[in-house]
């Protein structure tokens, strides 16, 4: 009888632990649907930021990647792309303990006539490394991942700026 009670509540728990996070709202992200049919991008197949963007609209499926900016529907320009590191702090003998890495991106969106859909827009992503002179080799290696990092959370950010232009304006 005691254990029949327990398997009771245990059954009862599991079923309130289901019915509370069913309704927190969570859901997977599905693909990007973007308001135009094709897009040129200003980046050169070369660019590890280029292929990774263009591969990331390719797997939505829905906007075909141009070739010439002329037939494109939306222009995607490319002002600026800059990596930088700056020195953070020095320890007591005044070498180098942690650096700040900066990935600034600036681009818009426009027509092949001209007209702006989305004004010059500039994303600036920061990470913090620390350093040893020590392990010269192994902080590279980390340095390269933490850009790779930033290039990743670059795309995902243009993705989703794109997916809300107003293309009636």
């Amino acid at each position: 009888m005691r254990s029949w009670i327990t398997h009771r509540k245990t059954c009862l728990l599991a079923l309130l632990a289901m019915m509370t996070l069913s309704a927190c709202g969570f859901a997977l992200r599905g693909p990007v649907s973007f308001p135009f049919h094709s897009i040129y991008i200003g980046l050169p197949d070369a660019s590890p930021l280029g292929g990774e963007l263009k591969r990331q609209i390719r797997a939505n499926g829905q906007t075909q990647i141009a070739s010439d900016a002329k037939d494109a529907e939306v222009i995607l320009d490319v002002l600026s792309e800059a990596r930088e590191k700056q020195i953070l702090s020095l320890n007591s003998q005044g070498r180098v303990r942690e650096y700040s890495l900066l990935y600034r991106f600036n681009f818009r969106l426009r027509s092949a006539e001209g007209k702006e859909f989305m004004e010059p827009v500039t994303i600036q992503l920061k990470r913090t490394i620390t350093f040893n002179e020590s392990q010269v080799l192994a902080k590279e290696a980390e340095e390269a991942l933490l850009y790779r990092d930033m290039q990743t959370d670059l795309v995902q950010q243009v993705m989703r700026r794109l997916s809300v232009v107003k293309m009636d304006q």
